[in-house]
């Protein structure tokens, strides 16, 4: 989810609430990313992968494309680690994004990378058989300039803005224009935000973060800026670790720090003023009628 909103899917969002209006919506119909069915996130999936599979073999490369139930699993990672409670993930990692950087190409890195598990553990292991040369390469070809900018990472959430390569290529093939923009919203949330409870709660949430310092509107802006500016910081996420300079380092340990605490704010805000809100306009908006 984002909060900007585009002229497109305003008027997509415009046809949705006059349906939901009418007759509400089908249970499970357009729940999904990018305000999608099940059925068509399913099909999206696999049409990518296999585009994306045949683009780097195009390439010279080997690129198994990654089934849905893999993919599912990768965005079900997300901000996720095993025995380890959501409030105390927050805490310790924020959203899991400039707190958990290393500089490795996603093949490469252990431990909590959603990136990772979506692309799947053969595409892994060939990769990792790669020399460094071939290496740099195939994620060249694969993801463009930004390596953390995975399918996964852009389908989880809602952003294919800063994918590149194949990735970028499979993307455009099978998402409408307006869904590879950064300003794209999903047109379901356009309508939760435009409900005069969703402004209030909004406007308030708003005020409560610029009292603690951060100027953020809504909760999905959190997350976009945070990749954003670690990506500026790190050259796309390509700079390891042990290369950066002692400025870069400082930057990063700062982005850090920043991260957890606007995530502890924002996670307080979502859990005791949007997430309410957003749950009572579902129930009155979106939920099945009785037959």
């Amino acid at each position: 989810m984002k909060v900007w909103m585009q002229t497109t899917t305003a008027v997509l969002a415009g046809a949705l609430y006059a349906g939901a209006a009418s007759a509400q919506t089908q249970a499970g119909v357009g729940t999904e990313e990018f305000g999608l069915t099940p059925k068509q996130l399913v099909e999206a999936v696999e049409k990518v992968e296999g585009l994306i599979s045949k683009c780097m073999r195009d390439q010279g490369f080997s690129y198994i494309a990654v089934d849905y139930q893999t993919v599912r699993a990768a965005m079900a990672a997300d901000k996720t680690i095993p025995g380890v409670s959501e409030e105390e993930f927050v805490s310790k990692y924020g959203m899991g994004v400039s707190t958990f950087y290393t500089g490795e190409p996603p093949q490469l890195s252990k431990g909590y990378n959603p990136a990772r598990i979506g692309l799947g553990e053969r595409n892994i292991a060939n990769y990792q058989r790669l020399s460094p040369a071939d290496q740099v390469a195939y994620n060249r070809a694969l993801f463009g300039e930004n390596t953390g900018a995975t399918f996964v990472i852009g389908l989880e959430s809602e952003n294919f803005s800063m994918s590149g390569g194949c990735t970028r290529k499979g993307i455009e093939k099978v998402f409408p224009a307006e869904h590879i923009k950064s300003t794209f919203y999903n047109p379901k949330d356009v309508i939760v935000n435009k409900h005069p409870k969703m402004k209030a709660a909004l406007s308030f949430y708003a005020r409560e973060m610029n009292k603690a310092g951060f100027k953020y509107n809504h909760p999905d802006e959190v997350e976009p800026d945070i990749r954003q500016r670690l990506s500026a910081l790190s050259n796309g996420g390509t700079i390891p670790l042990d290369k950066m300079s002692p400025a870069q380092r400082a930057a990063l340990k700062e982005l850090q720090d920043f991260e957890r605490a606007v995530s502890r704010m924002n996670s307080k805000m979502q859990k005791e003023v949007i997430d309410p809100v957003e749950e009572r306009i579902h129930e009155e908006m979106f939920a099945r009628k009785p037959q």
